[in-house]
């Protein structure tokens, strides 16, 4: 298989471009040069946000190139873009007629807000999003390329991969990353309960595992991607964590009410964690996957996940990149240690 990945340097596009060379495939991943692919792959270097920022996929063939079989097709594409629309949309006009298949790494926030408990793929999505459209916001951002990509592929040949809590190596939003450092510095540490806290999320190594098989189906559509509600709680991840980094952490494991009378911001200052009667919670943690289930997704225990983060991060001495279009997440130790004074918590 021949597959090309619009970015690939970091962690989802690099999950995928490791695991399709994991299974012999052609890959070449176009990215902007400032990240290192992995080796075995072709690279080929543009601005998708710059005037020509496409020269270096244009090659030649053009829409005839996927009939003529031209050494410049590919069996798939694989895109993860997260801002403007539009920049989808002149990507897949580009490619429509050298590539079979676009695959759109999507989101959750694409469902309307908030987000029944349980919904499957047929919930509705938010309105005034477009293919055309300039950056606006997150959730119609990600519809926007949604549509950008069925306008050119076409329903049938449109994978839209509507991805949940992501985590594993390579994580750039720093969710795990922070835990896995907070659990090995030690000492009492505020656990969010309650403990048996039911989890959803996906390590990226099976979501990017899942997006080639896909591939190979040919599979098309929307599916929800992660893994089932309750494969972890907040107990066994941060669990693993204290074994994974060998602390003697004390998880001190604190009321929902206590955390948010703080001034505690769920998901962010404690990241993977909400509230569990709260509508984020409902959103986040609840999402049907019994399609993607039915279609052969598989879940690597929450050790595993949690085990081979720490392995990477530990080689790049503890600290994770950072995407700069994101937050920066995790508790300020002051605002933890009177938290954990006032309420004592259980462990």
């Amino acid at each position: 298989m021949r597959l090309l990945l619009l970015g690939g340097t970091e962690f989802v596009g690099r999950a995928v471009a490791e695991a399709a060379l994991g299974r012999g495939w052609d890959v070449t991943v176009f990215h902007r040069g400032r990240h290192a692919p992995p080796a075995g792959v072709r690279s080929l270097h543009g601005d998708r946000t710059a005037p020509d920022g496409l020269a270096a996929l244009a090659g030649t063939g053009g829409e005839a190139g996927r009939e003529g079989g031209g050494e410049d097709d590919w069996d798939a594409v694989v895109d993860t873009w997260s801002a403007a629309p539009h920049v989808v949309r002149d990507t897949a006009r580009l490619l429509r007629g050298r590539a079979g298949r676009y695959v759109y790494v999507s989101s959750s926030s694409v469902y309307t807000w908030p987000r029944a408990v349980g919904a499957d793929e047929d919930a509705p999505v938010v309105e005034g999003a477009a293919a055309d459209a300039g950056q606006t916001d997150y959730a119609r951002d990600k519809r926007g390329g949604e549509l950008a990509a069925v306008e050119s592929f076409g329903a049938d040949r449109s994978l839209l991969v509507r991805a949940g809590l992501i985590l594993g190596p390579y994580e750039n939003i720093g969710r795990l990353p922070w835990w896995l450092n907070r659990i090995a510095r030690g000492g009492p540490v505020l656990a969010p309960g309650p403990r048996d806290l039911p989890l959803q999320y996906i390590d990226v190594r099976d979501l990017a595992e899942w997006i080639l098989d896909g591939v190979e189906r040919g599979s098309s559509g929307p599916y929800n991607l992660v893994g089932p509600p309750g494969h972890a709680t907040m107990g066994t991840l941060l669990d693993a964590c204290a074994r994974a980094t060998g602390s003697t952490a004390d998880l001190r494991w604190t009321d929902p009410d206590a955390i948010l009378d703080a001034g505690i911001e769920p998901w962010l200052h404690l990241p993977v964690w909400l509230p569990p009667d709260s509508e984020a919670y409902g959103a986040l943690h609840t999402a049907d996957v019994s399609r993607a289930l039915a279609t052969g997704l598989r879940t690597r225990p929450v050790a595993q996940t949690v085990t081979d983060t720490w392995t990477w991060l530990q080689s790049l001495d503890g600290t994770a990149p950072h995407r700069p279009d994101r937050p920066e997440v995790g508790l300020d130790p002051e605002l933890e240690a009177r938290v954990l004074t006032k309420n004592r918590g259980t462990r």
